[in-house]
């Protein structure tokens, strides 16, 4: 089978290639994120396989569809840049539901560390050979709150780095996971208590901005805010006022509600027009990186594999683990 493969870095083409060639498949590469105008480069390919900041409506599912396109292989495990109702009858559409939990977890955590101890600063002073350490001050995490948001595979993992910070640790999710070691409370019980608070759901109709000018009434003066998830669980403007008025002793994001214009993209050389990202990233108190919280040897190569296998079952008309939506009928 022949992949239109989108938003083309070199890192996916050493992970690809090897599993891609195991599996008799080609693949396309193009360095562009796939869009109304780039849907047509699908032509001739059964199968398109795409990213996070890339989109498919029901225009560009009907441009694919048209271009003999039977399958979306998504190389991540959200799928909201997906509209599910216009694939439903014509696509399946598949994706990767776990490459590393762990990985996730680890860089959350790192980023807590790295914006609780101002490492991030200290770094820049120190490379300009500025030893002082005024207005570096940190809080020891021990015996603090932590409130987790999703107790997924990633959530679990996080609440376990935390427990092992010896933290008190609360938790939410609609569905709880009783299985694991940690309080679960409610919403408004979380965001009263907690000092740190960690993002770990998907982004769903439901939870879309449910961090918003309300919830973050609701949280400690002081508090720190870490996600790693989806920009668009956090209302950016309500984020950037809660800032300017001294809310937060700390926010790290490694997503951001609009990234799909920045992310994973070099920038230096122009001129940002938006102003919600210029606010961020100006505040000595936030940290911001480009949705890395995935980016290790190990993540990549299981986003390889498990993306292959999926068009492996597909193409042999087998059971489909990591389905998100079929189309009906597969040749």
């Amino acid at each position: 089978m022949k992949i239109a493969f989108y938003d083309t870095k070199e890192y996916d083409t050493e992970y690809f290639d090897t599993e891609a060639k195991r599996c008799g498949f080609e693949i396309i590469y193009f360095e562009s994120k796939l869009d109304i105008y780039t849907a047509v480069l699908a032509e001739g390919c059964e199968a398109v396989c795409i990213f996070v900041n890339d989109r498919i409506d029901k225009n560009i599912a009907e441009k694919l569809i048209k271009a003999g396109v039977k399958i979306i292989l998504l190389r991540c495990a959200g799928y909201d840049n997906v509209d599910l109702k216009a694939c439903a009858g014509n696509l399946t559409v598949m994706r990767v539901p776990s490459y590393s939990p762990e990985a996730v977890a680890e860089y959350a955590s790192a980023l807590l560390l790295t914006i609780n101890r101002q490492i991030h600063r200290a770094y820049t002073r120190s490379r300009e050979f500025n030893f002082k350490i005024n207005g570096l001050t940190g809080f020891t995490l021990m015996g603090k709150t932590a409130g987790v948001i999703g107790t997924g595979k990633i959530g679990r993992i996080m609440a376990q780095i935390l427990k092992g910070y010896k933290m008190n640790v609360l938790a939410y999710d609609i569905k709880p996971d009783n299985r694991i070691d940690v309080e679960y409370t409610d919403m408004d019980t979380l965001l009263e208590k907690s000092d740190i608070i960690s993002i770990h759901c998907p982004l769903t109709k439901e939870s879309h901005h449910m961090i918003n000018k309300e919830s973050i009434a609701k949280m400690k003066t002081g508090a720190v805010l870490i996600n790693t998830s989806r920009g668009a669980l956090i209302d950016t403007g309500a984020l950037t006022e809660a800032i300017d008025g001294g809310k937060f002793r700390g926010v790290a994001l490694d997503v951001y509600e609009e990234e799909e214009k920045y992310f994973y993209e070099d920038k230096s050389q122009e001129i940002i027009k938006d102003t919600d990202l210029i606010k961020l990233m100006s505040y000595p108190n936030v940290l911001v990186t480009s949705h890395q919280a995935f980016f290790t040897d190990e993540s990549l190569c299981a986003i390889a594999e498990t993306t292959c296998a999926n068009l492996k079952r597909f193409e042999k008309g087998e059971e489909l683990e990591n389905i998100v939506c079929e189309k009906g009928m597969r040749n």
